[in-house]
């Protein structure tokens, strides 16, 4: 399919085979959202890592200074005390039982799933159908917690979670095309510390090998990692 008039003129701005800083990246890829809707912004990062192998994992929780300016609905299982907490943070969707049986019926309208530790028994039958999802709570992303009050307002906030892909990249949306420039440059520069910092012990030589941002419908620009902070 031929590329848009619009597409094509950003493309003819941007050298495919250079590596830009993360300024000049946002800038580029800012100037280039002309959609009519708030586009998306993302990120993606080709790492030096086979996930294959768990001691090349790369897996965890960021939360964006900015928050990414998507409207998260979290559901959370929760009974109690605990449920009313997750309702004063303001959860969109609280149950127990009941609440599996929703989603056993296909209802997964929500973005996060957060679970008190007790109701894990719960929950883990939903495995098959949250885990295909990327929804399955679990105590390493903060999503299987005591504090479900605080996951909440983590996740409502812009909290974002990451996980490497089989080809060892991972990616996220870091904001909106609407974001000031320097705001979408401390959101990158966050996630990018993030992974930076969850290299696994069995990650060798360069760990970092590619950075690229880019708008939902316009072009990628690749950031030069020595000039990504």
């Amino acid at each position: 399919m031929a590329q848009g008039k619009k597409l094509k003129s950003a493309y003819e701005k941007i050298d495919r085979m250079a590596q830009y800083s993360l300024d000049d990246a946002i800038n580029m890829i800012k100037d280039s959202a002309s959609s009519k809707f708030d586009e998306t912004i993302e990120i993606s990062m080709n790492l030096g890592v086979d996930p294959r192998h768990s001691d090349q994992m790369v897996r965890g929780v960021v939360s964006l200074p900015h928050g990414t300016g998507k409207t998260m609905r979290v559901a959370v299982f929760a009974r109690d005390a605990k449920a009313d907490e997750a309702k004063a943070a303001g959860a969109d969707v609280i149950g127990a039982e009941d609440l599996a049986e929703e989603i056993q019926n296909g209802r997964l309208d929500f973005d996060r799933v957060i679970a008190t530790p007790d109701m894990m028994g719960v929950v883990g039958r939903l495995g098959k159908i949250l885990g295909t999802k990327g929804l399955m709570p679990n105590p390493k992303l903060g999503t299987v917690t005591p504090n479900v009050a605080d996951a909440v307002a983590e996740a409502k906030a812009g909290q974002v979670q990451f996980r490497a892909e089989k080809a060892g990249i991972v990616h996220a949306g870091i904001g909106k095309a609407s974001f000031a420039a320097d705001q979408l440059r401390e959101n990158a520069a966050a996630f990018i510390d993030a992974i930076s910092k969850s290299r696994p012990t069995g990650a060798k030589g360069v760990f970092i090998r590619k950075i690229n941002v880019s708008s939902t419908m316009g072009p990628g620009v690749t950031v030069d990692p020595a000039q990504a902070s």
